[in-house]
């Protein structure tokens, strides 16, 4: 080969680099939309619950009937991905995404919150498989496409650290909503540099998409999840077993649907790899672990210790400042170490960073909590790069938005049930604290709805008597977060004992892919 044809080899392979971490780019653009946005509602929840509120269980809708709806369609949408195309599905629902924004930001009711919170769910289930896919179909290397999933984690964590810092300042200047307009310019960055930069993939061979499959799944997930939130709140009741049968039945109709079909929605083959279902399995209880713990510590900074929307959103740094440090390096990790040391010792970091937690109370400074949420950051970095790693090595990349989709299923399905368990936790305990004798029915059955709820009705009150409903309503909120926190501990503790066993010789690829 001549000198010159070298050169011209040389900066075409150094072209295609370029443009896979250009290529990159873009699609962490995706993940900062999704991660902002959920963490900025935590945020803005005690103010949008002094606009429109709502009652204790609305409340419990607004934070969670996103993760529900979009647990619900992750796999059709992935499957979508593969069939379509993943840059055109990424792209429309970005668009989506921006525009369902508006409808959440200027929202005037409780009901029409949850509707765009769920509208909002269905725009995000063609985000995340989509990027994840994109990931392992643009980068052919496992060493490059280690940090490259690195990166999307960090990106993902760095969007839960400016989310709220972001949103504090929004809230201090502009109503509730405006945290959900920073969705806007991300999502106009997103679709025009990614027309220009996305290369399209999809599976030549993926068949058609099966309506019956995608209706079975979305019934499916929702009709469990919200059988287990209903009798976490109220007992078992007759709708919450009519939700459970069919929830469940739909869910078995599906399964069963996927291996009769010659293109299924899901190729349930992919969980006979042990690793993969390892991983994802890791993934679901882990995130059932923390999700309830972080969607109550945001009313927990303002409204027991006294701190504004900013400073609460700058007290949750830690958490993902640990979460960027450690992704970046978690692939590097898992092959000088092990996968299963790695995200087994991510996992227990993690329970022991929630079991600490079980001893706060009012007046707990800082150091505790902003340690434990380092920690909590550090360990979840590790755990889940390592595991969204081994899911996307472990199945052909014509499979890649399937795979994405299951492991973004867990993450979404965790946290729906995280929220409905360990949020019924926190509410359960909460709802058990006595208002002072002086207090009307009314104001004390506002009280009893939400912690909200209890400040905002002791402003009716005589100083002394809102006082003391407030201290006891804190009280009752603090006991009921320590409880949770116990919970999630143990949670963490008991996957991270699994993920030990299930994860044994796995690890993650080395050889380049062609």
């Amino acid at each position: 080969m001549s000198r010159i044809e070298q050169l011209n080899r040389r900066s075409e392979v150094e072209g295609r680099s370029r443009g896979r971490w250009l290529a990159l780019s873009v699609l962490v653009l995706a993940v900062l939309l999704v991660a902002v946005d959920a963490t900025v509602l935590g945020l803005a929840t005690p103010a949008l619950s002094e606009d429109l509120k709502p009652s204790g269980t609305q409340l419990l809708w607004i934070g969670d009937i996103y993760s529900f709806v979009i647990a619900g369609l992750l796999v059709s949408m992935g499957s979508l991905g593969d069939r379509i195309g993943r840059k055109k599905l990424l792209l429309t629902g970005a668009t989506a995404f921006g525009a369902v924004s508006v409808l959440n930001a200027y929202a005037s009711s409780p009901e029409m919150m949850i509707l765009a919170r769920a509208l909002l769910g269905v725009a995000g289930a063609t985000l995340m498989p989509s990027t994840l896919a994109l990931i392992r179909n643009i980068f052919h290397d496992p060493r490059e496409r280690s940090l490259a999933i690195g990166i999307w984690g960090a990106t993902a964590s760095a969007g839960a650290a400016v989310g709220p810092v972001v949103g504090g300042v929004l809230l201090q200047h502009f109503w509730w909503g405006s945290v959900f307009l920073i969705n806007l310019p991300v999502m106009a960055a997103l679709v025009l540099v990614g027309i220009k930069l996305l290369p399209e993939s999809k599976n030549p061979v993926a068949g058609p998409w099966d309506l019956v499959s995608v209706a079975l799944s979305l019934i499916g997930v929702i009709g469990v999840v919200y059988a287990v939130k209903e009798v976490a709140t109220h007992g078992l009741t007759w709708g919450v077993w009519a939700a459970a049968v069919i929830g469940g039945g739909c869910l078995y109709a599906f399964v069963r649907r996927q291996f009769s079909l010659p293109s299924p929605l899901l190729d349930m083959r992919l969980f006979k790899h042990r690793g993969f279902s390892g991983a994802v399995l890791a993934d679901l209880l882990t995130v059932f672990g923390l999700s309830g713990l972080v969607f109550f510590l945001s009313q927990f900074l303002q409204l027991v210790q006294g701190r504004d929307p900013l400073e609460a959103g700058l007290a949750e740094l830690p958490a993902a400042i640990g979460a960027v440090v450690t992704g970046l390096v978690a692939g590097r990790s898992a092959r000088a170490h092990s996968v299963r040391v790695i995200v087994t010792g991510g996992l227990v970091a993690i329970g022991v960073a929630l079991a600490a937690l079980t001893v706060i109370h009012k007046e707990t400074g800082y150091p505790l909590l902003g340690a434990a949420l380092l920690v909590v950051g550090l360990g979840a970095g590790f755990s889940f790069t390592v595991t969204a790693d081994v899911i996307l090595s472990s199945v052909p990349k014509e499979q890649a938005g399937s795979a994405s989709a299951v492991s973004e299923t867990a993450y979404e399905l965790g946290a729906a049930l995280g929220i409905a368990l360990l949020g019924s936790v926190v509410t359960g305990v909460y709802q058990s604290f006595t208002a002072p004798a002086s207090v009307s029915a009314e104001a004390a059955g506002a009280a009893h709805e939400s912690l909200g709820g209890a400040v905002e009705a002791a402003k009716a009150l005589d100083p002394q008597t809102g006082a003391q409903m407030v201290g006891a309503a804190q009280d009752a909120f603090v006991d009921g977060l320590r409880l949770a926190s116990g919970v999630g501990a143990a949670v963490l503790l008991a996957t991270a004992a699994a993920a030990w066993f299930l994860l044994k010789g796995q690890e993650l690829q080395d050889g380049i892919e062609h």
